[in-house]
């Protein structure tokens, strides 16, 4: 079987350079961007983030079992309370109907009967304004897409977490798998014209998360790692 790479990432891909970001993004929600790429195998996620393409491997099973306990304690709550509304869905689409991001966060989290509503009408992903909170873990090979932009980039290249932002998403929890941070943040408070969070409240890898209001779940770390 042969070994597939995690540090696949292409970005400003050579054959649609002259393509403006408006039609880079048409082309995305018609899933034709893929079509154009000389992908090394199927599975790789696809997104268009500030203007270029950027191509990203499938998770690990470690990247993977975060998202599962993030989930399962959204899950939890949900059968302790009945009137808990919240529901998360995995590696779907997020975009606007006329113009950027076009990205497929790790999780999302919103309300279960506009998932359940998008489902039944088939769309091709969820949209801005129906998600309270977009979930993130870094991997080896794209953690700058995920973390605030440094170095006065924020603008001049925007990444997911200014994207977020930009689009009022409410809440942004990143998991910072890198040995030199190791921590969980919870990002709100989004300023669109700015492209930035103005909030930031972080745990250590073995706290517990406690995710405020309207969610009022805790979220149990004591087994994520980061990466070797």
């Amino acid at each position: 079987m042969r070994e597939r790479s995690q540090n696949v990432t292409k970005t400003a891909v050579s054959s649609l350079d002259d393509v403006s970001e408006d039609t880079l993004y048409d082309m995305w929600t018609r899933g034709e961007v893929e079509d154009l790429l000389d992908l090394p195998y199927e599975g790789l996620r696809v997104e268009i983030i500030g203007g270029h393409i950027v191509v990203s491997p499938a998770p690990t099973v470690a990247h993977a079992c975060i998202l599962s306990a993030i989930s399962q304690a959204l899950t939890a709550a949900s059968m302790t309370d009945p009137d808990f509304p919240w529901t998360s869905t995995q590696v779907v689409n997020l975009y606007r109907r006329s113009a950027p991001p076009s990205c497929i966060p790790d999780l999302l989290v919103l309300e279960r009967d506009v998932l359940d509503a998008a489902g039944e009408a088939d769309t091709f992903g969820l949209l801005p304004d129906e998600i309270e909170m977009v979930v993130e873990v870094t991997s080896r090979s794209n953690s700058e897409q995920d973390r605030p932009p440094t170095g006065g980039r924020r603008l001049a290249n925007p990444n997911k977490w200014s994207g977020y932002a930009e689009v009022e998403i409410p809440y942004y929890l990143l998991v910072d798998r890198s040995p030199k941070e190791a921590k969980t943040t919870l990002y709100s408070i989004p300023d669109r014209s700015t492209g930035a969070y103005l909030h930031g409240e972080s745990w250590e890898f073995g706290e517990t998360i406690q995710l405020p209001e309207p969610f009022n779940v805790e979220i149990e770390t004591s087994r994520w790692r980061p990466w070797k």
